[in-house]
């Protein structure tokens, strides 16, 4: 995929109304992002340090169960120590809303990068794998088994990967923890033991490990797309198609996926295999070039400079939605799925317009300088809904910071008026998801733009002229820009896409909100 690389990295968003001011002594300085279990916050140790601080949300802060569940995954992840994890700084198990803070780490992820670059070169890979394998073998030191390894967990800085995200991480000894209903990872980089719901051990890490080397070199999961039922079919009784990894990786590749755990190498013999390749020597080293120029420059955008006016790049690291199965809304309707919501939806069926405009909702990161867009709307009123205040010439001006948001799976949608995630048929104006597609109200409108850039301007001229009623992640993929115009003519957002699992996971766009003067 080709990378589109912005000279600034978007910023973060300021906190609302609703967010707290400090927590646990730490004074929050800006929101990073949100995820179906929680919020995390930009923060500064007193020494001045950056910090990611996660907070549960309220709804499963009050479960006696999930909370012996975070009580227990917060203690494993303090016991790590290793120079390729982002380290646990803080934590308040015990707090009313319970919390935990972790260095901050200024990269994408790099599910981000292969989305926006494609494949990594094979020295790029094989760097990644001594580091991954680690930061594994710090992890498995500890006592914990990770779980999740998967892109999305593992962050490029500057020197080197950063795996993250210990929220299901179990002490090896503790898989009684793992209650009925609950899925404990991602299907496409379990091992065959987890997805049987045998005992894991550090072998299912490096399974995992193997399966993420395989995307990150060739841009394709070993055991392929499709439903999770399938990926785990094929994980448990089907060889991977290693096809497209480069032959430099796939004995590496395919010692990681043995079906047999006892067969899959230990993290020191990975680092002694990548030791030993001509492309990487006895001294692998994070120095510059490791990385392709492009992804360099990316990468570099987004370091924290904490000087005063100095506005912090979206931050990379997820945002607690890795538990988001164990207690998720029932389906949404609007999903597709079939499946009825646990309480009657309180939205009534809405007349469309007579102009078919209706409308869609973009994810994006985009940067947007503040200022006024002067806009001559157009002369058409809607009949169904009474006059149109975009009827008259209008003005639009930035309506605050871009704003970086995840919906782990179906069952969430992004407020647009609020600017964050919640529970299906929770907003008034909202943009929800399926598995490939997003899903928009009936009483607002949506444009897609042709190019890479997309002004409040040409979205209203575009609604006018090319409206859409549907997005699929496919048309948007390489952040295509795209806007949806509320019913009333008062606001305007602009997305792009971020990334989207192709399997109905996560979700995570970045939204530029305009407000008619």
């Amino acid at each position: 995929m080709t990378a589109q690389l912005p000279g600034v990295q978007p910023p973060h968003a300021a906190l609302s109304a609703d967010d707290p001011r400090e927590i646990g002594g730490y004074r929050l300085q800006a929101r990073l992002g949100s995820g179906g279990m929680g919020v995390v916050y930009l923060a500064h140790t007193p020494g001045g340090r950056p910090i990611a601080l996660k907070v549960v949300r309220d709804e499963f802060a009050g479960d006696p169960g999930f909370r012996r569940r975070f009580a227990q995954e917060v203690a494993s992840a303090e016991r790590i120590h290793g120079l390729f994890t982002a380290q646990v700084v803080a934590s308040g198990v015990d707090a009313p809303t319970p919390w935990f803070a972790t260095a901050y780490v200024p990269g994408p992820s790099l599910h981000q990068v292969v989305q926006r670059h494609g494949p990594l070169p094979v020295r790029t890979v094989l760097l990644l794998v001594a580091g991954i394998a680690e930061a594994l073998q710090a992890i498995h030191r500890a006592g914990v088994v990770h779980r999740d390894l998967k892109p999305a967990n593992v962050l490029i800085a500057e020197d080197g990967p950063r795996v993250i995200d210990f929220g299901i991480a179990r002490a090896a000894d503790a898989t009684a923890l793992t209650g009925v209903g609950l899925s404990i990872g991602t299907a496409a980089y379990m091992a065959p033991e987890q997805a049987l719901g045998r005992t894991v051990s550090p072998a299912t890490d490096v399974f995992a490990l193997g399966a993420l080397v395989a995307y990150v070199a060739s841009g394709e999961t070993p055991f392929g797309a499709g439903p999770e039922s399938a990926a785990l079919y094929r994980v448990v009784h089907e060889r991977p198609d290693l096809g497209r990894v480069p032959h430099e990786l796939r004995d590496l590749v395919a010692w990681c996926l043995a079906k047999r755990p006892e067969e899959r190498p230990t993290t020191a013999e990975l680092m002694a295999a990548v030791h030993a390749h001509p492309l990487v020597g006895p001294r692998p080293e994070f120095a510059e070039g490791w990385l392709p120029q492009s992804i360099s420059s990316e990468v570099a955008g987004r370091v924290v400079r904490s000087g005063p006016g100095t506005a912090p790049p979206v931050h990379a690291q997820p945002t607690l939605a890795a538990e988001a199965s164990a207690a998720t809304p029932a389906t949404s309707p609007r999903s597709g799925s079939g499946a009825a919501p646990a309480t009657p939806s309180r939205r009534a069926p809405k007349r469309r317009r007579r102009r078919t405009l209706t409308a869609l909702v973009a994810l994006a990161i985009v940067v947007m300088a503040g200022g006024a867009y002067a806009i001559t709307a157009p002369q058409e009123a809607n009949s169904a809904d009474g006059p149109d205040p975009a009827s008259s010439p209008a003005v639009y001006v930035a309506g605050g910071q871009s704003v970086e948001l995840t919906s782990p799976d179906a069952t969430y949608e992004f407020d647009l008026k609020a600017g964050k995630v919640v529970p299906s048929n929770t907003a008034a104006w909202y943009l929800a998801r399926e598995r490939s597609e997003f899903v928009l109200p009936e009483d607002s409108d949506a444009f897609v733009s042709a190019g890479d850039e997309l002004s409040p301007a040409d979205c209203v001229r575009g609604i006018e002229t090319e409206p859409v009623t549907k997005v699929a992640f496919a048309e948007v993929a390489d952040e295509r820009p795209f806007c949806v115009r509320s019913a009333d003519g008062r606001d305007l957002v602009v997305v792009r896409l971020v990334e989207a699992q192709s399997d109905g996971g996560p979700v995570t766009a970045a939204f530029d909100r305009y407000r008619r003067a």
